[in-house]
């Protein structure tokens, strides 16, 4: 086992979303935190720049976040009610920002201050300790020792422009660039716009496009499964079908709750007449999320076409055999590279898809473990919660209060693991890693003590304890027991419905004459009802589950929480 030393000092490097939690971590539990950020300002990649600087995260105008607020924010912080579920960018923010007044995080940044370098040590075996390089933007250096490094830059900030790709792109006649350089459609009035790539940026900028472009065509590899950030009855969709029980359903049946995904989207708009069917299933990979893509192809001003197989003077010329004549813009939104230059070379090896970090978090070949990486992970939903959780557990092996195994377990940790993703997601070669969201915040929770007790909770405070069960799985969960325990978590659990609803009473309607309203005690029976079905199929034959129960029993918390 890897023993732990005394740790203070705490070196984090990046003011952005993981940035902040990690101060915040560290403060929690008693050290020292200075944070180096080489901008004038927190928020990372959510803070919009007129003009980028390289090396650095970028985001275009138009961008509106995924996940809805109640699922990205930090566990011991619910955003402002009057907020709207799936911000703009601006909001966002603001919401970073008035975590950081809140918790006094601001006087231990260093802004415009640059990580050169970060090296162990000599006496690094017995320390544990770093040099930590910066340079400031006036070109002063300076070197700080401290007890223990958190690298929180993230993985957007490399543009990956694979030119070999696509003979002929040096010839030719238009512009092409990166989406990293993308900032608003301004400029592209009466063009023809080719963008290659349909992850989330390249979908966000084909819509943007689209909107002022004589035509936009949207050329892509393998297809994406495309889902709206509006779910069922108008909620945020991330709050419909991620609850506890969602998953269990999902971890018994996978192929069926797949085959009923997919069913369910393809009900939206038929993936294969809009040429989006991917070659993946549809948990295999992050989908694509766009309110407005759809709308854009049957309007025919977003056109889908295949890979580019040449590009000829102002011609490209697809798989297909098509040809796009006189284009005068190319967008590549084909990903990032990642890369920690400032970091001793080969203490990061990749490792295939992925970075060889146990749990994604730490480097197994240190002596001693005092550098972790956080928020560099990949998973359909939030980044925040996750890199909170992965701040927490990490600042906890800072202390000696976890210890991790020994450096051949935690490679044959990896090993397993990175099998486990190759086997089941597909996997991309900038995608740094793939996770379930419950279950990897789970695993870190039960070390830290912080998992919820489900079965406590039902007995004692059963409304919590349904809402913990059927509700969306919101991060102040990990607030309720254990190191770190906020008095509010309940609270915030209990109101996360009109936080949600609030944003929409810009106009109250007249309510109906007559309305038939269902009564609480139902609403525990079915819940009841949900939890002993479960159970008992658990321990039983799963196959002599009638399909027509399976759905209703999949579909009881989407309905129960629609009733509210």
């Amino acid at each position: 086992m890897l023993s732990s030393i005394m740790v203070c000092t705490v070196a984090v490097i990046g003011a952005g979303p993981s940035g902040l939690t990690s101060i915040k971590s560290c403060l929690d539990e008693g050290l020292e935190p200075t944070c180096f950020e080489s901008s004038d300002d927190i928020g990372g990649l959510w803070r919009f720049k007129e003009h980028p600087d390289p090396g650095r995260a970028n985001i275009y105008q138009s961008v509106i976040i995924n996940s809805s607020k109640e699922m990205m924010s930090y566990s011991d912080f619910p955003p402002p009610a009057h907020l709207p579920n799936n911000m703009h960018h601006p909001q966002l923010l603001s919401y970073l920002r008035l975590y950081a007044q809140t918790f006094d995080l601001f006087k231990h940044i260093y802004f415009q201050t640059t990580v050169v370098s970060v090296r162990q040590r000599p006496d690094f075996p017995v320390s544990g300790q770093w040099e930590v390089e910066t340079e400031r933007r006036e070109g002063q250096r300076e070197i700080q020792v401290f007890d223990a490094v958190m690298v929180c830059t993230g993985h957007f900030t490399q543009p990956h422009l694979p030119l070999n790709d696509f003979p002929g792109i040096e010839e030719f006649e238009g512009r092409y660039f990166h989406s990293w350089e993308y900032l608003s459609a301004e400029g592209l009035q009466g063009k023809r716009v080719v963008v290659v790539g349909i992850g989330n940026s390249g979908g966000d900028i084909a819509v943007d496009a689209s909107r002022v472009a004589e035509q936009v065509y949207l050329s892509t590899r393998k297809g994406a499964w495309v889902v709206s950030r509006v779910g069922a009855g108008g909620l945020p969709g991330d709050l419909v079908g991620t609850s506890r029980l969602d998953r269990l359903v999902q971890k018994l049946f996978p192929s069926w709750i797949t085959m009923m995904m997919e069913k369910k989207l393809n009900r939206t708009f038929d993936h294969r007449l809009y040429g989006l069917q991917p070659k993946h299933r549809f948990f295999a990979q992050i989908p694509v999320v766009n309110d407005d893509l759809p709308g854009r192809i049957i309007s025919g001003r977003v056109l889908v076409k295949p890979n580019i197989r040449e590009i000829k003077g102002s011609s490209v010329v697809f798989e297909d055999g098509s040809v796009v004549e006189k284009v005068d813009v190319v967008v590549f939104a084909t990903g990032y590279n990642y890369d920690f230059p400032f970091l001793p070379s080969g203490l990061l090896t990749n490792g295939g898809h992925r970075l060889c970090l146990y749990r994604h978090v730490f480097p197994p070949g240190l002596a001693r473990p005092s550098l972790a990486v956080v928020g560099f992970i990949c998973n359909l939903g939030a980044i925040n919660p996750l890199a909170e959780m992965q701040a927490r557990w990490a600042i906890h092996v800072f202390k000696g209060l976890l210890t991790l195994p020994s450096q051949e377990a935690m490679l044959q940790d990896i090993k397993r693991d990175t099998s486990t993703l190759q086997n089941r997601f597909a996997c991309l070669e900038r995608h740094p890693l793939q996770v379930d969201h419950i279950p990897y915040m789970d695993s870190m929770a039960e070390e830290l003590g912080v998992r919820p007790n489900l079965l406590g909770l039902l007995l004692r405070e059963p409304g919590v304890g349904l809402r913990v069960l059927l509700g969306p799985c919101t991060p102040y969960q990990y607030r309720l027991r254990g190191p770190g325990q906020w008095d509010g978590a309940r609270q915030a659990i209990l109101t996360q419905w009109e936080r949600v609803a609030q944003p929409f009473r810009t106009r109250m309607p007249p309510q109906p004459e007559s309305r038939t309203r269902t009564s609480s005690s139902l609403i525990l029976t079915l819940s009841g009802t949900v939890l002993l079905l479960t159970t008992f199929y658990t321990r039983h034959s799963l196959s002599s589950l009638p399909t027509g129960l399976l759905y209703k029993i999949y579909s009881l918390p989407e309905i129960i929480w629609g009733w509210k």
